[in-house]
């Protein structure tokens, strides 16, 4: 009886432990595939944002190269435009100094107009006035041809038809023994003689020439080619000179008005003759007058 009372009092919790068991056994199992499927769908969603930020990482770099470029375009377009500014002023410079130009060469233009027209005008009156010259000037050099020829006319009567004077052209020509001894500037008594009928012709000359008319007598001396001896006289030219100069002190002495007299010396450089023989020489040895306008 002990025993029967002992096997009833035990209780079997053998199944319901396995029941149990099972239980947390199943309830593991859903955990552990609920972990599986969220490890499964975490890596999936892992495996996409990777995926996503290597996608993301990639466009910001190509986003970080564009604004790169951007920036570098920005800069050189800056610098574009900076250029583009400074050309910009430059040009209205330029363009105030080509306006300021054109305003400076409108004027000048003006007053090449002005001037051109004064020109113009002026030659007119210029050729006019030339015109009139030439016509006085031609009266004049008539006026001179007449009382060159009455000089010499006249003064041919006073001295004769004597040899060793005669006219060549505008002159009236002297040769030098007529006047001076050989190698002498010092007039001879026959010399002093002519200067003074010669004096007394250009004093009634100048009494009958205008006094608009202006005129001189030039004294002209010359030598031949031989080389002077005299110890007064280094050269021909000093001979001619100084004979030339004493007719001219001789007929200012007589009163002929020094302004109207002129004194040249050609030495022996303006020969008649280029011969060697003693009639070259002598033709060539002269004195020279010739009357001329001032």
């Amino acid at each position: 009886m002990p025993l029967a009372r002992r096997r009833r009092r035990t209780v079997d919790i053998w199944p319901g432990f396995v029941d149990a068991l099972a239980t947390v056994l199943m309830v593991m199992l859903f955990v552990l595939m609920v972990f599986v499927l969220a490890q499964f769908f975490l890596g999936n969603a892992l495996s996409g944002s990777e995926q996503t930020n290597q996608r993301l990482s990639q466009e910001l770099t190509a986003l970080a190269d564009q604004l790169t470029m951007t920036k570098k375009a920005n800069s050189d377009l800056l610098d574009d435009l900076t250029e583009v500014e400074s050309a910009t002023t430059e040009k209205l410079t330029l363009d105030q100094q080509v306006a300021a130009l054109r305003e400076e060469l409108s004027k000048i233009a003006d007053a090449l107009s002005v001037s051109e027209k004064q020109v113009s005008t002026q030659k007119l009156q210029i050729d006019d006035l030339g015109t009139k010259l030439n016509k006085a000037l031609s009266t004049q050099v008539e006026e001179l041809k007449r009382y060159r020829s009455e000089f010499f006319g006249k003064l041919r009567q006073v001295l004769g038809n004597r040899p060793g004077i005669r006219i060549e052209g505008d002159r009236f020509v002297f040769q030098s023994e007529l006047l001076f001894a050989t190698g002498s500037a010092e007039l001879g008594a026959d010399g002093l003689a002519q200067v003074h009928q010669l004096s007394t012709t250009l004093r009634d000359l100048n009494k009958e020439i205008p006094k608009s008319l202006k005129w001189v007598l030039r004294v002209d001396g010359h030598t031949d080619k031989r080389p002077i001896t005299s110890s007064k006289y280094r050269s021909n030219w000093e001979l001619s000179t100084a004979r030339a100069i004493t007719v001219i002190r001789t007929l200012i002495a007589d009163g002929v008005p020094a302004d109207h007299l002129a004194a040249a010396g050609f030495g022996e450089y303006q020969p008649l003759e280029t011969g060697d023989s003693d009639a070259a020489y002598a033709r060539n040895r002269r004195i020279e007058l010739r009357l001329d306008q001032l």
